[in-house]
């Protein structure tokens, strides 16, 4: 086993507020409990729910690190009780409830996952939230087909990105929203085959028109609020909607008998607080539908930038000022 420090360099927060109130600070090092591993962290993924934490709007779940930071991917240097499949020295991107701005973090065994052939550890650490979020929401949840249609909100996020590439992969056609014309290019380049403006055009009436009124099979939806009525109005009969995020607001007045007379399905879901035995049937699904698409770049992450730890506040204010394409990393090690 490697010889650990007892003390590591992480990010907090310390008030709920903007970007700078996440401060650099020490911390003991973690121990894995039994069924976790230790991880010394190369790179950390930046997410919109860590924004989220830091303005005191997304509390951690019972039991989970405060420490923001959803994914990372680096080498396994301790495992806990119980753990199988993993040994010390193995690299891994990994899923996690908390802890990933960190110089070590704690990670369920079963949420690890290796890193993909060819893969180094920064396009590693861009995978896990974004991948398990697509594939259990779009796949799972909302079981799009090939030949299906999935129309994409926030197209150039981390998420929308990765639903892009994974839906075209999987033999779906894709239709995404942008907020600015810089933003079209990089979904075309990921294989939408429409994009949409939705600063200068209507997602509604280009929807119907490029469908010839029958609509998309599923739409996978970040915004909420207004975009929740027009989503019903351009799903195709038997389409499903699932949600993500509301970033427009989650309460809404709606009409709800496009529900009934199309036969719609309306679900959504959030990963960070699910149990471990939830998240494991993911980790599976992506190791044997997924990794092959990442080894053999069919699909690949999309990464707009890489700041060291330390800068974690400006890697907030880019995340917020929405100007990035793809995922937004910390260099740890």
């Amino acid at each position: 086993m490697p010889l650990l420090p007892d003390i590591m360099t992480v990010i907090e927060i310390t008030e709920p507020g903007g970007p700078e109130k996440l401060a650099v600070n020490r911390r003991p090092v973690p121990h894995p409990a039994p069924g976790e591993v230790l991880i010394k962290v190369a790179t950390a993924g930046v997410n919109r729910p860590d924004c989220l934490q830091r303005q005191g709007g997304y509390p951690p779940p019972p039991g989970a690190s405060d420490i923001p930071g959803l994914e990372v991917a680096g080498t396994i240097v301790a495992l806990g009780e119980g753990v199988t499949g993993w040994r010390i020295d193995d690299e891994v991107c990994a899923l996690l409830t908390g802890g990933g701005y960190a110089e070590y973090c704690v990670a369920p065994a079963p949420q690890c996952l290796p890193i993909p052939v060819g893969f180094s550890l920064p396009q590693a650490a861009a995978l896990p939230e974004t991948f398990f979020t697509v594939w259990s929401n779009v796949f799972d949840r909302a079981r799009l087909q090939s030949g299906e249609i999935l129309l994409v909100h926030g197209g150039t996020s981390g998420i929308g990105t990765t639903a892009i590439q994974l839906a075209k992969a999987l033999g779906s056609r894709v239709f995404a929203t942008v907020g600015g014309v810089e933003k079209m290019q990089p979904c075309l380049d990921l294989g939408a085959e429409r994009v949409i403006n939705y600063r200068e055009e209507d997602f509604v009436q280009v929807i119907k028109q490029a469908t010839n009124n029958r609509g998309v099979n599923v739409i996978l939806d970040m915004v909420g609020g207004d975009y929740v009525q027009r989503n019903l109005s351009v799903l195709a009969v038997e389409g499903r909607l699932v949600f993500i995020a509301f970033l427009r607001g989650a309460k809404v007045e709606l009409n709800l008998a496009p529900v009934m007379m199309k036969r719609l399905t309306i679900t959504g879901s959030t990963l960070r607080a699910r149990p471990i035995a939830d998240k494991a049937p993911i980790a599976q699904a992506l190791r044997q539908s997924v990794w092959p698409l990442l080894a053999n770049g069919t699909v690949k992450p999309v990464i707009d930038r890489i700041f060291p730890l330390t800068e974690a506040a400006a890697a907030h204010a880019l995340m917020e000022s929405n100007r990035h394409v793809g995922k937004i990393l910390l260099q740890v090690a």
